[in-house]
C-alpha cells in the first residue's frame, strides 16, 4: 500500500509539474487572456493610416468570435498618438507599464517607432510586424526586440534605382522626400542603387515637412531643375498634393512613387486617377480596386470579413488588405507560441516564420524570417498604374 502510494505521490508531482512545465506566462497573458498594445495616427496628419488600426482591432475581434488564440481571447489596446513622437513615448509607457501588455503590435511610422524603440528594447518587450519599412528594424543585433512588417525602405528604393538605369541611364532626377527617418532611409538607399551614377543623375532634390500645409513649392522647385524623372519618397497627404501639381503645371515625367503612397483608394482617386496614369511603385499583395481578383477566394474570404467586421470602411484603400495579413501573421505567432506564453517565446516564433504564403500577398510572395534576418517581405512587383489598375512591370525583383 506505502509503494502505491508513494507511486501515486509521484505520479502527482510530475503531472503538476507537467502542467506548470505546459503553460508559462509573462505580464500580458493568462488562461483566458492575450494584451496586446499599439499607438496608432487615429488623428493628425497622418490619420488615414488609423485606418489599419481599426481594421486589426477588426480582425481581432473576428478571432475572438471564432474561440480566440489556444482558447485565450485578445484584448487589443490602441491608443491614438496623433503620429506625435511624444505622445508616443507617452502611450506606450502606458501599455507596458500599468496594462501590461504582453507585446506592442503593428505600430506606424518610422519616426514614432523610434521614439520608444530603445525603451522596448531595454525592457524586453516584443515590438513586432511594425507599419514601417525602416532598416533599423532589421538589426537583430543591436534591436532584436524590434521587427518591422513592411518592407523594407532602402531595398524598394533600389528597385526604383536599378529600374531607372535600365529603362533610363541618361536620366535627370529629381527626388522630393519627407524630412524624417522615414524619407531619408528611401533616399539613402536609392542612391546607394544609383552607385557612383547618383551625383550626375540626380539634379535636384527636396524635402518637406510633414505638417507642411503643401508641398506645391517643392514641386515647382524641382520641375525648374529639368528633371525627367520624379522620384517621390512621400506619405498620402503630400502624394496627392504632388500628383496633382504634376499635372496641373503641365510637368511629365516618369513618376516613381513609394508603396505606402501608391494607394488607388487613398491617394489616386482623391487626386485624380488620370492624374495618376503612368506612376511606377511596387506591389506584394493584392489590390482590392483589381477586377482581378473578383473571383479569387482569399479575396472573396476578405471581403466578407470587411463586410461584417467593417461595413463602413472604405473597402477600396488598400491599407485593409495590409492590415488584414499583418493581423494574420500576428495571430499565426501567437498560435505558434502554444501555452508559453512568455515575451522571449513570442519573439522567438516572430523570428522562426517558414516561408508562409498570406492569403493577400500577391501569389509567390512569402513572408519568412530568422534570428539574424528580420525582413519579413524579400521580394517586390515592379508595377506602373494605367489610370484604373496596376499592371505588371517585369518580373518580381528580389530585395534581399
Amino acid at each position: 500500500m506505502k509503494t502505491i502510494v508513494l507511486a501515486l505521490t509521484a505520479a502527482l508531482a510530475l503531472a503538476c509539474s507537467s502542467a506548470s512545465a505546459q503553460k508559462k506566462y509573462d505580464p500580458g497573458a493568462s488562461d483566458t487572456e492575450i494584451r496586446i498594445g499599439q499607438t496608432m495616427p487615429y488623428s493628425g496628419p497622418a490619420s488615414i493610416y488609423g485606418e489599419v488600426g481599426k481594421t486589426q482591432a477588426a480582425y481581432f475581434r473576428m478571432v475572438n468570435d471564432l474561440g480566440g488564440v489556444n482558447g485565450r481571447k485578445i484584448n487589443f489596446l490602441s491608443l491614438d498618438d496623433g503620429y506625435s513622437p511624444p505622445k508616443t513615448v507617452e502611450g506606450v509607457r502606458k501599455l507596458v507599464e500599468q496594462d501590461e501588455v504582453l507585446l506592442l503590435y503593428g505600430m506606424f511610422g518610422t519616426a514614432t517607432n523610434s521614439a520608444i524603440h530603445r525603451y522596448v528594447n531595454a525592457r524586453k518587450v516584443p515590438h513586432l510586424l511594425l507599419l514601417t519599412g525602416a532598416s533599423k528594424w532589421n538589426d537583430p543585433a543591436k534591436n532584436p526586440w524590434s521587427m518591422g512588417f513592411y518592407p523594407d525602405y532602402p531595398s524598394e528604393a533600389k528597385v526604383y534605382a536599378r529600374q531607372i538605369l535600365e529603362s533610363k541611364p541618361n536620366a535627370r532626377i529629381a527626388v522630393l522626400y519627407q524630412n524624417d527617418d522615414y524619407g531619408r532611409d528611401y533616399l539613402k538607399g536609392f542612391k546607394e542603387g544609383l552607385g557612383a551614377k547618383a551625383s550626375a543623375m540626380i539634379v535636384a532634390e527636396a524635402s518637406y515637412e510633414l505638417t507642411d500645409p503643401t508641398v506645391d513649392s517643392q514641386i515647382v522647385q524641382l520641375r525648374g531643375s529639368g528633371a525627367d524623372v520624379l522620384v517621390s519618397f512621400s506619405t498620402a497627404k503630400a502624394a496627392i498634393q504632388t500628383l496633382r501639381k504634376v499635372h496641373d503645371t503641365g510637368w511629365k515625367p516618369t513618376h516613381y512613387l513609394a508603396q505606402g503612397a501608391a494607394l488607388i483608394g487613398a491617394v489616386f482617386n482623391p487626386a485624380g486617377p488620370e492624374k495618376a496614369a503612368g506612376v511606377i511603385s511596387t506591389a506584394y499583395s493584392k489590390d482590392p480596386n483589381d477586377k482581378q481578383w473578383e473571383n479569387d477566394a482569399a479575396f472573396q474570404e476578405w471581403l466578407a470579413f470587411m463586410k461584417k467586421y467593417r461595413p463602413e470602411a472604405d473597402l477600396r484603400l488598400g491599407s485593409h488588405v495590409y492590415a488584414y495579413s499583418s493581423a494574420r501573421l500576428m495571430v499565426d505567432i501567437l498560435r505558434a507560441s502554444g501555452d508559453t506564453l512568455t515575451r522571449e517565446n513570442v519573439l522567438k516564433q516572430a523570428a522562426s516564420i517558414k516561408a508562409v504564403q498570406l492569403p493577400m500577398f500577391l501569389p509567390g510572395v512569402v513572408v519568412s524570417s530568422s534570428p539574424d534576418d528580420y525582413r519579413l517581405i524579400k521580394s517586390l512587383q515592379p508595377v506602373v498604374f494605367d489610370g484604373t489598375r496596376w499592371n505588371k512591370l517585369g518580373s518580381f525583383v528580389s530585395i534581399n
